[in-house]
């Protein structure tokens, strides 16, 4: 299995624009249903009005890079460009 937290630091008072943008883009419908996604959750940070948390898990490393590969990642990429300034990620194999 493996984890990714992804952290998105998004522009001031943009975090909810890219949540929507996020949903009217389908990235978390579409992430569950490709093969081995176990979860793929959106936390609102309580602390940091900028920060939006995913935490997204699959069954085999391989599957998620083949996430990386889709359209719809694409496309995720140029609303990161848009609403945020940078990104951290953790990653957690078990």
């Amino acid at each position: 299995m493996l984890t990714w937290n992804v952290t998105y630091h998004t522009k001031p008072a943009q975090r909810t624009a890219f949540y929507e943008a996020l949903t009217h883009l389908g990235v978390r419908k579409n992430s569950l249903q490709e093969e081995g996604n176990v979860k793929y959750d959106y936390y609102f940070d309580a602390q940091d009005p900028n920060a939006l948390l995913l935490v997204e898990t699959w069954t085999d490393p391989a599957l998620q890079e083949a996430h990386c590969q889709t359209e719809i990642f694409a496309k995720l990429q140029t609303l990161k460009a848009r609403f945020c300034t940078d990104v951290t990620i953790e990653k957690f194999n078990y």
